[in-house]
């Protein structure tokens, strides 16, 4: 890809990591990125909701009517269907949202994650959500403007756009926008994370970003590379045991420091 820059050492990867982050306005380091590690470069911005396949998109309101039918125990967002979105996606319900992070050592730690692709390159895709905004609708742009914010809440959007469908209503063109999910659990915040919402369930979002190139640029992750990326990590203490709070993120962590392979 045109947009894909390739890094051959961990100081080579800092710099690119952080490129651009210098903010004029405030002469203070702000990215305008948000990012997403993929364990291969090969890897698009496919949804879960795509990646099931068939009549996914006629799909997409039942399984998320059933959700809130049968979470309703086990879960408050509210009545908001974006926080019930977050909510889903969180626990692994096929939606069309993608997850993102504001931290690129975080999305590095996925990239790096399985040690079982550390023959194959990997990939940081970094979106200035910036600059997305201004493909957004205006009533949309105007919430933005109006709360000095880079990315949606649900409090934010569920006034002037209250259901997926209206989200296609709202502009003929495809576009994306960026939600702040609220806290969750701890794996939410130590997770800096956010997710990205396409208009509509059918559109891509690489595909969307190939036609606006301008708006972002991949950072390509040698195999090579990969075994000291992830010691550095660990020793950074970006892991498992602090980004998966509990027994289970702590057995993924351990398990992958005492490996041989």
């Amino acid at each position: 890809m045109i947009n894909d820059i390739v890094v051959n050492s961990w100081e080579e990867l800092q710099r690119e990591l952080f490129r651009n982050t210098w903010n004029k306005k405030i002469n203070r380091f702000r990215s305008p990125y948000v990012y997403r590690g993929l364990g291969s470069k090969d890897f698009d911005l496919k949804t879960s909701l795509i990646r099931l396949g068939g009549n996914f998109a006629e799909l997409e309101p039942h399984l998320l009517r059933n959700f809130k039918k049968y979470a309703q125990r086990s879960a408050s967002p509210g009545s908001s269907v974006w926080n019930w979105l977050a909510v889903a996606q969180h626990h692994g319900l096929p939606t069309r949202l993608l997850d993102w992070t504001f931290s690129p050592y975080v999305a590095l730690h996925f990239a790096t994650e399985n040690y079982h692709r550390y023959d194959t390159d990997g990939a940081i895709w970094c979106v200035n959500n910036v600059e997305t905004n201004k493909f957004l609708p205006e009533k949309l742009r105007h919430v933005i403007a109006e709360e000095g914010s880079n990315v949606f809440t649900a409090d934010m959007l569920e006034p002037v756009c209250s259901s997926l469908k209206e989200l296609a209503i709202l502009k003929e063109n495809e576009y994306v926008l960026f939600l702040e999910p609220p806290s969750l659990d701890e794996r939410i915040i130590h997770q800096f994370a956010l997710f990205s919402i396409m208009s509509s369930a059918e559109a891509e979002l690489h595909t969307w970003l190939h036609d606006h190139a301008e708006l972002y640029f991949r950072i390509i992750i040698p195999a090579k590379l990969k075994w000291e990326i992830r010691d550095k990590l660990d020793q950074a203490n970006i892991t498992e045991r602090v980004l998966f709070p509990g027994l289970n993120g702590l057995s993924q962590w351990l398990k992958r420091q005492y490996t041989t392979v």
